[in-house]
């Protein structure tokens, strides 16, 4: 092959992938202030991210682009030659720590990750990153028999710890209704009314314990990676780190999909992103009953 030759291979191999990196961003992929409503770059975002105490990355579960998008920052936040931040996962129980070999996947469920509940490998562009900068991976969430044996007893059920956490933190009214409200939406309107306190107080702690696990990670910025309903302002991690470290820089990122409202979102920043393709979550449910109620985990979108 002439040099001209392979010059135009490497020119159309190049186009190729920015036509792709432009069809997978889309037309309406964008980053808006909630405070301001104005539009801002990712440098911006970096930027804020950089300059926290703690920042918190939002996502829905089975969005990969959300995954892609979080994993790109994480990559940009290791600084070449510097130390990486410390990333603490909603997808790992509090205690544990990755330590990263060859497999991925292998790694991850070594440290407990449940790789067919959370539909690997849909988050794989995220922790991949992760294991490339070398910093470390902890998890943050409740223990699932605690949040099922808190979810049927209720607050009285919370380990002392958390329950202490939980305590120094209460929620305002409008808080509470809107945890209240979100919990029941994430059951499709079927979580019966009787199971209501106890998905509340389970949702409280496993946000109190991924808010310790990233308290005590290490780095600053801390980052946690969580289901949006965690990154909330008003009810979620970032509630508790405002409450018990008043002086905490704290960004938020929620990560949302194509036609959601950003106005008045209870996140610092808004990524919004093209929907993932679904079906009917709520297809062929039917009312809850009480004894389901309590072995599910509160959802965290």
């Amino acid at each position: 092959m002439t040099a001209l030759l392979r010059a135009l291979a490497a020119l159309g191999a190049m186009l190729a992938l920015l036509a792709g990196c432009a069809a997978l961003r889309g037309e309406d992929e964008r980053i808006v202030e909630v405070a301001s409503g104005r539009t801002v770059t990712r440098d911006q975002l970096l930027a804020a991210l950089r300059a926290s105490d703690y920042a918190l990355l939002g996502e829905q579960h089975d969005n990969r682009v959300h995954h892609q998008r979080r994993g790109e920052l994480l990559a940009a936040l290791a600084v070449p030659g510097g130390v990486a931040p410390a990333v603490v996962a909603e997808h790992l129980e509090r205690g544990r720590r990755v330590q990263f070999g060859a497999d991925l996947q292998a790694s991850l469920v070594a440290a407990g990750f449940d790789a067919k509940g959370w539909q690997w490998p849909i988050h794989e562009p995220l922790f991949a990153p992760i294991a490339r900068a070398g910093g470390p991976l902890l998890g943050g969430n409740a223990a699932r028999d605690i949040a099922r044996q808190v979810a049927r007893s209720g607050a009285s059920a919370v380990p002392a710890e958390l329950a202490a956490t939980i305590e120094a933190s209460p929620l305002a009214a409008s808080a509470q209704a809107a945890l209240d409200e979100d919990l029941v939406d994430g059951h499709c309107g079927m979580l019966p009314a009787s199971r209501l306190g106890g998905m509340r107080s389970a949702q409280r702690a496993r946000d109190a314990s991924m808010w310790l696990a990233l308290r005590d990670a290490g780095t600053r910025p801390a980052v946690l990676v969580a289901g949006n309903g965690h990154v909330r302002t008003d009810f979620g991690v970032p509630q508790l780190a405002s409450a018990q470290q008043p002086q905490a820089r704290i960004v938020s990122v929620g990560f949302l999909e194509t036609g959601a409202r950003t106005a008045g979102m209870p996140y610092t920043y808004v990524w919004i992103t093209a929907r993932a393709e679904r079906g009917d979550p709520c297809a062929g449910m039917s009312a809850i009953a009480p004894a389901a109620a309590a072995a599910s985990a509160p959802p965290a979108r």
